[in-house]
């Protein structure tokens, strides 16, 4: 059960909230449909975590539609993926200009593409999560990663720029590795990053392939297929460029 169900309970456990009010909590409308969306409202009940919302193909005032219905039904902090600057720079505007939130509390990441409405919570969890990628190219894939662990409430250490071609780079942050909770392998090319972590690290490693590299790459296909084929034990494969979903993936893994 989810920490809000145990927080709703536990609150009338101690009288705080009677079981009539309870009841009315978790029998709110699970979504609001607004027309172009149906917003989940249960997901933090369910999940732990407020529906995030995917900001590539969705205009700036469609967002700040969104956003308003999750702020209006107390979803807390949110977060809103793939959004470029242009677009994050007209949702600020319209949000701020209907008064829905205050500018302070927005806030944007322009190399992650992310945008968050709120402050980020304590890092908590059972200890930090690594982000490792091949080289400087991986690094927008990686802070999508990196900033969706954070914003969830985890400790991120970034060590970027240890691929293969110059082992002796990521064998210097070995100790680091050794003591991560998850390792989060960023590569693209041939993939190699994610085989090599997965024989050194003792915890569980999340491959995220990436579209960097020449022809043969075919834009991540050959490094997804190589993290695919690992032969070592404790690594997982996200979607090709999928940092989104190694940084909520690692989130749950260091929150168990």
């Amino acid at each position: 059960m989810m920490r809000d169900v145990k927080d709703i309970l536990n609150r009338v456990k101690t009288g705080e909230l009677s079981v009539e009010d309870a009841a009315a909590e978790l029998k709110a409308q699970p979504y609001e449909d607004i027309g172009y969306a149906k917003v989940d409202l249960h997901r933090k009940l369910r999940k732990g975590v407020a529906e995030v919302i995917y900001g590539e193909s969705k205009t700036a005032d469609q967002i700040a539609g969104i956003v308003e219905t999750m702020r209006d039904a107390d979803q807390g902090q949110i977060m809103v993926t793939r959004i470029d600057a242009k677009k994050s720079e007209a949702l600020l505007g319209l949000l701020a200009g209907r008064n829905a939130i205050e500018a302070d509390s927005y806030h944007y990441y322009e190399l992650a593409r992310i945008a968050t409405i709120g402050d980020k919570p304590e890092a908590s969890g059972i200890g930090k999560i690594v982000i490792a990628t091949g080289g400087t190219s991986d690094i927008p894939v990686a802070e999508e990663a990196a900033v969706t662990a954070e914003v969830l409430g985890n400790e991120v250490l970034r060590l970027y720029d240890v691929g293969v071609a110059g082992i002796h780079r990521l064998f210097d942050c070995s100790e680091e590795i050794m003591k991560a909770s998850v390792v989060i392998a960023i590569a693209g090319m041939e993939g190699a990053l994610a085989s090599v972590i997965g024989g050194i690290a003792s915890c569980p490693v999340i491959a995220v392939p990436t579209s960097v590299g020449y022809g043969a790459a075919f834009e991540g296909l050959t490094a997804l297929l190589s993290m695919l084929n690992s032969c070592a034990s404790g690594v997982s494969v996200v979607n090709i460029d999928n940092g989104y979903g190694a940084g909520y993936l690692a989130h749950i893994i260091n929150h168990r």
